[in-house]
């Protein structure tokens, strides 16, 4: 397999539009054409990681964090992240990163925490705005159902648990062909008046490059009318964090002690406890204090993230519980996440959990 294909599966899972606009993901190091003779899934991408996929035969590196993140403007070797770019071009490693890409996918990172600390029936804490877009097309009234049909194959018309949703309205269209066109229907320099339905679905906004593509190949005119708009409905499958429930109340200290221990932390930082049990909980790996306001607002009990600040822990305002359990312990689960879902995706390769540990922060 190729390096593109590979990154094609990881983009099932996790589409690179998911990415915040601040972040840097996809592939940062390495041709897209190269062979893979083995994957090597990490939380970071340090020296260290690149000389155990060496080690291991494999020259892609599949990693959470991105070691490029800021531009370069020189590649000398003067700090780590140079160190690691120079070494694993020296060794004709890729190296392939997804962030908050995979943070954003309803099967990434906070689903893996739920899983974890067995939250049920999860939902997004911050559902992400301007993802969904609706488009309108206008066909004859014989190519109608091959147009929806070949939208509803792209991806379009998915709402929720429900597919091939779409609205349709009679009318009639008026066109005159011009000297050098091939209409499939009228005739050139005549005014020519359809039947046609107007056909209306909305999609996801990754896979609008799919669906407009479609749309051409499957529409029976030349030039194919249609409009493309943004919508500011919620989508529910994209966005960070997630919400669910316990399977039963728990005491606030043995729930503490049982997310201490299930996560592997070293120590739980939390606000003020509110002396009620536990039954909703909030996540968000990695750092989550832009989401105080939405675990709150959610109705959780605890809310469990990472790099919470002195005053931020006031924002809890006894409504809730906020618990800092460290930013590589709310992630670190994420590369078993991805190693579980490439082996069952591509069974016959190899595919290596690394080893190494790289959490920078030690604790006595």
């Amino acid at each position: 397999m190729t390096v593109k294909e590979i990154s094609d599966i990881l983009e099932e899972l996790a589409p690179l539009p998911f990415a915040e606009d601040f972040d840097n993901v996809g592939l940062l190091v390495g041709s897209p054409q190269q062979k893979v003779t083995g994957v090597l899934v990490t939380l970071d991408t340090l020296e260290v990681v690149v000389d155990e996929a060496i080690a291991k035969n494999c020259n892609l590196i599949v990693s959470f964090h991105p070691i490029i993140f800021k531009g370069l403007k020189k590649i000398t070797g003067k700090n780590y992240v140079e160190r690691v770019v120079l070494k694993a071009i020296a060794n004709n490693i890729a190296i392939y990163s997804m962030h908050t890409a995979l943070d954003n996918s309803k099967m990434g990172v906070n689903a893996k925490i739920c899983e974890v600390l067995g939250i049920q029936n999860p939902k997004i804490l911050i559902p992400k705005r301007g993802t969904i877009k609706k488009l309108t097309t206008y066909a004859p009234l014989h190519a109608v159902e091959d147009v929806k049909m070949a939208l509803f194959s792209a991806g379009a018309g998915e709402i929720g648990n429900y597919s091939n949703c779409s609205f349709s309205a009679e009318g009639t269209g008026s066109f005159k062909p011009s000297e050098g066109t091939q209409p499939t229907l009228g005739k050139v320099g005549q005014l020519h008046y359809e039947k046609e339905e107007q056909i209306q679905v909305i999609y996801s906004f990754e896979r609008e490059h799919q669906i407009t593509k479609t749309l051409f190949e499957a529409h029976p005119y030349e030039e194919v009318a249609y409009e493309i708009v943004t919508l500011e409905n919620i989508n529910q499958d994209i966005g960070m964090g997630m919400v669910g429930t316990l399977a039963k109340e728990v005491e606030e200290t043995e729930f503490l002690a049982s997310v201490k221990k299930k996560m592997k932390a070293s120590v739980v930082r939390h606000s003020e406890l509110l002396d009620k049990k536990v039954r909703k909980v909030a996540v968000l790996g990695g750092s989550g204090a832009f989401a105080i306001g939405a675990a709150k607002h959610s109705g959780a009990d605890v809310f469990i993230t990472s790099d919470i600040k002195y005053h931020e822990f006031y924002q809890a305002e006894k409504q809730l519980v906020i618990a800092d359990i460290g930013h590589f312990e709310t992630e670190q689960f994420t590369k078993d996440l991805l190693v579980d879902y490439l082996i069952k995706k591509i069974p016959n390769f190899a595919i290596s959990l690394s080893e190494s540990i790289t959490n920078p922060i030690k604790y006595l």
